[in-house]
């Protein structure tokens, strides 16, 4: 019998889904051969235009940016920080698309390192490390700092098609790190543990839908709690780490204090209460520089709707 044929809608949906691997393919040829001062300026264009143009993702960031920054905030305020958004992403993208040409000595330069020693102390316990971030600055770039002298496993939402998901951890990984699906085998992260390497999680999206409600910006929001289950599970150390895009489009990475993970024996309990800890952070972070905050799905929960607020 012949295979059977696939409905119109996911035809489209799949054609789409190969379009976007073949832009991929075709911009990790010719990023690389962009100079960087004319690439970051094309890309905050690009991020200028796709403000206008998607609007689905403005609403979205919208919502986002006024419970950051409050709902008496100026329009005008609201929608600088929106735009920066826009072209920090467009950046992220360009820097995702050169880093496997980057050497490692390219990438050191690029790259001013805050707290490296919470690294070294919490590795010294000998349990593993668990580093949590988020969508934030720039991952790509700032995250192959610890693949050298340390070996890093890194977990990332498992994009569709697969192509396009292994053509983005070859780019990804292309210093060392490893990668592996939010939604496939996690039995990984606790053999890197236990081989005392660097895990890495993020706190602002729960993809898979297992998080907890917790206060954020004053209002209630399901955020993972994953990285806060591991290191109770396991025992190893937690330090959060943000990368921050500078006005030269280089980075300063800011590594946090290990995190004093509260254990009295109920687990429920010390789940929310550590992965509260965890979002106060993501708070001074975030509230600092919403702009550089590249999140583009509605993280709250609201009472009246679950859809983000209008954009006008």
């Amino acid at each position: 019998m012949g295979l059977t044929k696939l409905r119109s809608p996911e035809k489209r949906v799949l054609n789409q889904s190969m379009l976007s691997y073949y832009l991929y393919r075709l911009a990790g040829f010719i990023v690389p051969l962009i100079p960087p001062r004319l690439g970051y300026w094309l890309s905050s264009r690009l991020g200028d235009i796709l403000f206008r143009l998607l609007k689905g993702a403005r609403s979205a960031v919208r919502d986002n940016v006024i419970h950051i920054l409050g709902s008496k905030t100026d329009k005008v305020a609201i929608d600088r920080t929106i735009r920066e958004v826009f072209r920090n992403s467009a950046k992220n993208y360009f820097d995702l698309f050169r880093v496997s040409a980057l050497s490692a000595e390219q990438i050191r330069k690029m790259v001013r390192i805050y707290g490296w020693e919470s690294v070294d102390r919490a590795l010294a316990a000998g349990k593993g490390l668990i580093v949590v971030s988020a969508h934030f600055g720039n991952v790509d770039v700032v995250a192959q700092v610890l693949a050298h002298p340390y070996k890093v496993t890194v977990v990332a939402e498992h994009l569709k098609p697969e192509v396009l998901f292994r053509y983005i951890c070859n780019l990804r990984g292309s210093k060392g790190i490893k990668l592996i699906p939010i939604d496939g085998p996690l039995l990984g992260l606790f053999r890197a543990l236990r081989r005392n390497e660097i895990v890495g999680l993020a706190a602002d999206l729960d993809i898979t839908g297992s998080g907890v409600v917790v206060d954020f910006f004053g209002e209630p929001a399901q955020l993972p709690s994953g990285h806060v289950r591991l290191a109770l599970h396991t025992g190893a150390k937690m330090v959060m780490g943000f990368s921050l895009r500078l006005s030269d489009n280089t980075f300063a990475l800011h590594i946090e204090p290990p995190l004093e993970l509260e254990a009295t024996g109920d687990f429920q309990r010390d789940v929310r209460v550590n992965t509260e800890q965890v979002v106060a952070v993501l708070e001074r972070y975030i509230g600092q520089h919403p702009e550089q905050w590249v999140m583009f799905r509605p993280i709250w929960r609201r009472a009246d709707s679950t859809q983000p607020m209008a954009d006008s």
